[in-house]
């Protein structure tokens, strides 16, 4: 634990990092603000994360670095850095993206002189394996706005939760539960955020998220960057594998009955209920559902069917099973 308490814990959950967080580190550690933390959280890597970590804490004091005795999921880990946490303020970073010098000196002169923004981002910038500038990510959210059914409607719109990497106040992210395990969970993270308090985006690119085969949207939303070229709002079925992103999250629901779309649909609804909104607000919280589900209704259809289909299809193998031991 740190003699003086920093003023920012920046938490860096990792699985298998070794390809790019040197990179991520570096960019880091050299950020014009330095009275920080940088929480290491290795999520059980089988590669040399380990060893790469380790040599970077022992050469700068501001870095703690833990090893998971086994794999937490990735929603376990990237609540774990936040709870070893002891800033005022928090940010999680990603193994593999980078930032620029004056990304956190920026973001922390915001929420100190904005007691009413509770989450600093600036604007984001793709980049490739090898770092090199893509493309911008240019869908824009109105989550400065004062009403928080506002904030909630422009977080209900398809984004890619860039809004998590930036500087957010740690009161702020007690008053709302865990990243949960399941698909979007880091949306519905920053959806309760922003029932809180507004948002702030630096008009400037100090944020460059990597794309590169190995990471989550990758894999699961291969589609994603038409999500930015669509801006976010006119992309009808342009959606992740919420499945395959649930046992992402958390690797023991692997097998197990699913039903990712309604659990979304529930944590949408009650994130409504978590703070004190009055009823008009929460009436247009609902509304905005409603919006948001239309045209996608079929997914809560396809929930039912799959369960369907795997509980007679245990069924058959169990009765089949039975069938070859009977005499």
């Amino acid at each position: 634990m740190p003699q003086n308490t920093p003023r920012l814990s920046i938490g860096l959950p990792v699985y298998n990092g070794e390809k790019f967080i040197k990179f991520a580190l570096d960019a880091l550690l050299a950020q014009s603000f330095t009275d920080f933390e940088l929480i290491i959280s290795d999520n059980a890597s089988t590669d040399k994360t380990e060893e790469i970590c380790r040599a970077y804490a022992a050469q700068d004091q501001r870095i703690r670095y833990y090893r998971n005795q086994s794999n937490l999921g990735c929603s376990g880990n990237f609540n774990r850095v936040f709870e070893l946490s002891v800033g005022e303020y928090f940010k999680w970073a990603a193994y593999d993206d980078l930032h620029a010098p004056d990304f956190l000196i920026k973001c922390v002169a915001v929420l100190d002189n904005n007691p009413s923004v509770v989450l600093c981002h600036s604007q984001a910038y793709f980049i490739d394996e090898n770092a090199h500038l893509l493309q911008n990510y240019s869908i824009e959210l109105k989550t400065d706005s004062e009403k928080p059914q506002e904030r909630f409607h422009e977080l209900l719109s398809k984004h890619l939760c860039y809004q998590m990497y930036g500087v957010i106040r740690s009161s702020a992210l007690r008053k709302v539960p865990p990243m949960g395990s399941y698909g979007t969970a880091d949306g519905i993270l920053l959806l309760r955020l922003g029932l809180l308090g507004a948002f702030y985006e630096i008009p400037k690119y100090l944020f460059f998220p990597r794309i590169h085969s190995e990471q989550s949207l990758s894999m699961f939303f291969p589609d994603y960057r038409l999500v930015t070229e669509e801006k976010g709002k006119s992309t009808p079925g342009i959606f992740p594998d919420f499945y395959a992103y649930t046992v992402w999250f958390d690797s023991a629901k692997k097998g197990k009955l699913l039903f990712p779309h309604w659990r979304i649909l529930w944590e949408y609804m009650l994130s409504i209920w978590l703070f004190d909104l009055s009823l008009y607000q929460r009436l247009c919280c609902h509304f905005s559902i409603y919006q948001q589900l239309q045209g996608a209704e079929y997914l809560l259809f396809k929930d039912l069917l799959i369960a369907a289909q795997t509980i007679l299809r245990k069924w058959c193998q169990h009765d089949s099973m039975k069938s070859t031991l009977l005499p």
